[in-house]
Formats: C-alpha cells, sequence, structure tokens
C-alpha cells in the first residue's frame, strides 16, 4: 500500500488502470484545435518571441579622409589666423659676381601675408522623453543623438575642408555662346530659344545634383535654427548670365537642336542651364541640366515642371556661404593664390575635352599639371583626389592603345587562370628632384566629377620653417552642448570653432572642366 504526501491511502494499480484509459481514447478533432498553438503568421503577433538583436547597428558610411588625415591644432585666437611668409629671394637676378673691393648687389626679397577667419561649424540633434523611455533596454538614443551629431558634424566639415566657399564669391556667369542643327532633337523650326546659364560650387553642386530637375539648384537659403531663429546664407550658385537667344532654321521640321557654352568660370566646378522659348525672362526659363562642364546640348525645351531660374539669381551672386571658412578647391581659385586652376579646353558642346593618353602610359592634363609644379615652384605634389569616373578614365588612358607597349604581364602556370580588373593606385612625376616619384591617386566621395584635387603636404625646401603645410586650427575644437530643458525633449549640439590653414596656397592644384572619356 502507498501512501500520499498528507497520509492517505493510494490505490496505484487503479490510478494506472486510469491513465491508460485516457491514453487509449481518441482526443476530440474540435477539441484539439482549442488546447493546442500555432505559430504565427506574424512576427508581432500571437505568443511569438521577437528576436531584436541590440543595438541598432550602423550602417551608414561615415568618410572623411582630409579630415581624418589634417593635424588638428587648438590655441587659435581672435577672429583670424595670421601669418606672414617669405615667397621670393632674388626676384631680380641681380648675379652673384663681386668686383675686386667691392661689394655685391643688394637682392630683393617678396613676401606675402596671409590670413583664414575662424568659422563654427555645428549641428543639433533631440530626443523626446517618450523615445527614451521606448528605448530602454534596447538602446541609448540619447547617446545615439550625441554620436550621429559628432558624426554628421564630421561629414559636412569634409566638405568644407574639400570645397567649401566663404570669403569670395564667383561672380556673374559670362553670357553663354549658342549654335544649332537641323538634326538630332525635337525643337520645331523658326523657334527662338533663351538660354542663361549659374555657375556652381561644390556645395551648389552636391545640392543640386541629388535634386531633380523640379527642385534644381538653390539661391539664397534661409534655414531654421534650433533655438528658432533662422539664418540666410548662400547656396552655392552665382548671378545668373545676362540671356542669349538662338534661332532654329525656318525649315527642317521639328528636329533642330540647340548647343550651348560658357566660358569657364574659375572655382565653379559645375553649371546649372535654363532655357525656354518665351524670353530670356526668369520665369519663362526652366532648369534643362546641370552639367559638370561648361556645355550643353538641348535636344528638347524643358518641361514646364522644371524648375524655373531663380530670380534672387539674376541680379545677386549667392555662391558664397560667409558660415563656413575655405576649403581646398577654393584657396585654389581664390585670386592672388598664386596655385593653379587648369580649365580644360571646351571642345565640342555638350562632349567637352576628357583626359589625353600620351601614348607612354601617360595622361597628357596630368603632366601639364606637373610640369607646372616643376616650373614655378620645384616640387611635386604629395598625392591626387579624383572622382570614380576620372579614376576609370585614368586607368584606362593609362592602360590602353600604345600605351600597352610600356608594360609587361606575366602569367605562371599556378595562377591557374588570369583575374580580370585593375586600378591605378599611382602616378609616376617624372619632374622630380629624386627622380621618379610615385604620387599615390585616392578616390574622394565628394570630389565631383570633372575635378581632380592636388594637395601637397611636405614642402622640400631646406630650413623653410613649416613643419606642415596644412592643418586644421581651432579655437576650440569639437565639444557638446547639453541645452537646459525648454520643452520634454533632450536637446544636444555637436560645434567647432576652426579654420583650414594653408601654410603654402601655390602648392595646391585643380584640373577642372574634365569631359567624360
Amino acid at each position: 500500500m502507498n501512501f500520499d504526501q498528507y497520509g492517505n491511502p493510494v490505490d496505484s494499480a487503479r490510478s494506472l488502470s486510469v491513465v491508460k484509459e485516457a491514453l487509449a481514447k481518441a482526443m476530440d478533432p474540435g477539441q484539439l484545435a482549442k488546447a493546442t498553438f500555432a505559430q504565427s503568421g506574424s512576427a508581432t503577433s500571437g505568443l511569438t518571441a521577437y528576436s531584436l538583436e541590440a543595438p541598432a547597428k550602423l550602417l551608414m558610411p561615415v568618410i572623411t579622409p582630409l579630415r581624418n588625415k589634417l593635424s588638428r591644432a587648438t590655441g587659435g585666437a581672435g577672429i583670424q589666423a595670421n601669418w606672414r611668409a617669405i615667397t621670393g629671394i632674388d626676384t631680380s637676378n641681380i648675379g652673384v659676381g663681386v668686383g675686386e673691393g667691392r661689394r655685391g648687389g643688394v637682392q630683393a626679397v617678396t613676401t606675402a601675408d596671409y590670413f583664414a577667419q575662424f568659422r563654427t561649424l555645428g549641428i543639433e540633434g533631440d530626443v523626446t522623453f517618450e523615445a527614451q523611455l521606448a528605448a530602454q533596454g534596447f538602446d541609448d538614443a540619447k547617446a545615439r543623438a550625441v554620436q550621429s551629431n559628432l558624426r554628421a558634424l564630421m561629414i559636412g566639415e569634409e566638405k568644407v575642408i574639400l570645397g567649401g566657399l566663404g570669403t569670395f564669391g564667383l561672380g556673374k556667369a559670362p553670357t553663354p555662346t549658342l549654335a544649332t542643327a537641323a538634326s538630332g532633337g525635337t525643337i520645331a523650326q523658326a523657334t527662338t530659344v533663351y538660354v542663361r546659364v549659374v555657375a556652381l560650387t561644390l556645395e551648389g553642386y552636391m545640392h543640386g545634383a541629388a535634386q531633380s530637375l523640379a527642385t534644381g539648384i538653390r539661391a539664397e537659403v534661409s534655414r531654421t535654427n534650433a533655438d528658432g531663429t533662422s539664418q540666410a546664407f548662400g547656396g552655392g550658385s552665382s548671378q545668373a548670365s545676362d540671356a542669349a537667344s538662338q534661332a532654329t532654321a525656318g525649315s527642317g521640321g521639328s528636329v533642330h537642336v540647340v548647343s550651348a557654352s560658357v566660358a569657364p568660370v574659375k572655382g565653379a566646378v559645375a553649371y546649372a542651364w535654363y532655357a525656354g522659348s518665351t524670353d530670356g525672362t526668369a520665369a519663362n526659363l526652366k532648369l534643362h541640366a546641370i552639367t559638370t562642364i561648361n556645355s550643353t546640348v538641348i535636344t528638347a525645351l524643358p518641361a514646364g515642371g522644371n524648375q524655373a531660374l531663380p530670380a534672387d539669381l539674376v541680379s545677386n551672386d549667392r555662391s558664397q556661404n560667409a558660415l563656413v571658412h575655405d576649403g581646398f578647391m577654393s584657396m585654389v581659385a581664390k585670386s592672388g593664390s598664386g596655385a593653379l586652376w587648369h580649365n580644360l579646353a571646351t571642345g565640342t558642346a555638350g562632349t567637352g575635352t576628357p583626359l589625353t593618353s600620351d601614348n607612354a602610359g601617360g595622361i597628357v592634363e596630368i603632366d601639364y599639371v606637373l610640369r607646372w609644379y616643376w616650373d614655378n615652384l620645384k616640387i611635386s605634389p604629395s598625392e591626387i583626389w579624383v572622382n570614380a569616373r576620372e579614376l576609370g578614365s585614368m586607368r584606362a588612358k593609362a592602360t590602353t592603345g600604345a600605351s600597352t607597349s610600356m608594360q609587361r604581364f606575366t602569367y605562371m602556370a599556378a595562377q591557374d587562370g588570369i583575374r580580370a580588373g585593375g586600378m591605378i593606385r599611382g602616378y609616376i612625376n617624372q619632374y622630380s628632384m629624386d627622380g621618379a616619384q610615385e604620387i599615390p591617386i585616392k578616390l574622394h566621395p565628394n570630389v565631383p566629377p570633372g575635378t581632380i584635387l592636388f594637395l601637397t603636404h611636405e614642402i622640400p625646401y631646406p630650413l623653410s620653417g613649416v613643419g606642415e603645410v596644412n592643418r586644421v586650427l581651432c579655437r576650440q575644437d569639437y565639444y557638446q552642448m547639453e541645452w537646459p530643458l525648454r520643452t520634454r525633449s533632450y536637446e544636444y549640439g555637436v560645434y567647432t570653432d576652426q579654420v583650414l590653414q594653408c601654410y603654402f596656397l601655390p602648392g595646391q592644384a585643380v584640373i577642372s572642366n574634365i569631359a567624360a572619356g
């Protein structure tokens, strides 16, 4: 006899019999459906676990190669950095021969004064109380807000270092030159086409390229700040040119085109073209295209929904953004910099002039710049920054056609095949004091198509007194602000107060107006 926990006798044989009887009976299907759970068809319904990995993954590029490369110095004071340089000795070439008992001639020395104004760069974000509570156990929303601010600021700072235009403007774009042809387009015969053009800085181009033809480019920007104030600044667009007009032929049907070209604007990396057939006023001209060469071909008049030429640009140059400091490309373009801004020839309108192979493994336009460095400065640049399109073009020019006679490829049986592809990672400078020197070629996410930037980070002159050619000088480096509560949101800002300081402006150079091909 067995007993339960309370001391009562238990009939084990009877209990076992009852269990066997229950198992032998078939379960009613209706009872089965009500008594079990099926896997939910949705990840967020039913008794289903939600497998969410914490924290959130940051799947976006933060590519800032120039910012990463440059040293950052603190100690800036006043409103601008100032320095003075000796730029030439014995500039009149008086000669060093001396007669018996006499003294030598007196040399002429040239000096230059430089300055660069400090600018504050910053960005803000916020987290509501509810967002912070909802993220508990998954992520730290406040930390993410500050982290995102810092990374966004670095991305924006990279663009400013590359091509910020803060101390001058591009001015008024030249009047375009037009021509017509009676084939290849859909413009009706005997139509007068009016065209105006706007030159764009890097900031202007990057905004316009990211928009549709309906949104187009920016004139003056009015931004609402986190404190409720508003701030106006230039959107990177020059004053529009005067209108040029071209009448298509009086016969040939609706097959006409109008080609347009403009004298290259120093400092511009792109051009916005506006066209119409009513007259040359801003309201009647619509955005036809944004090009990175100084010409275009209009095969059809722009659609009515395209952006009209901003009226503000008819009389105002909005290319300068006075809230930022100058970047490398702007320093090259600045009057009196002594640097080289080399625009390629216009060529055929709409086609332009691409890079040219020298049929010996080199590129004519690159060699032109390197020869300029030697003839004028006796130095070699440190690196070449390019867009993906130009990187591919340089590879093609250096490895195809007659250039292949300068190369040798070795295949071994152990390779078990041939690996296709390749890249151009450096350029041999034949104009170097130390013999052939390889200049690294680097890909930059913000260098626009049609532009190549040459940077110099070292001066080989003995006793130059310049330890580093380029640096970021800060009155205050990156700092975070957590603002007092004014709503049920935590508000954060990340800022830096700085300027790009380039001790040797002629050491930088730009090739622009490069066509695809």
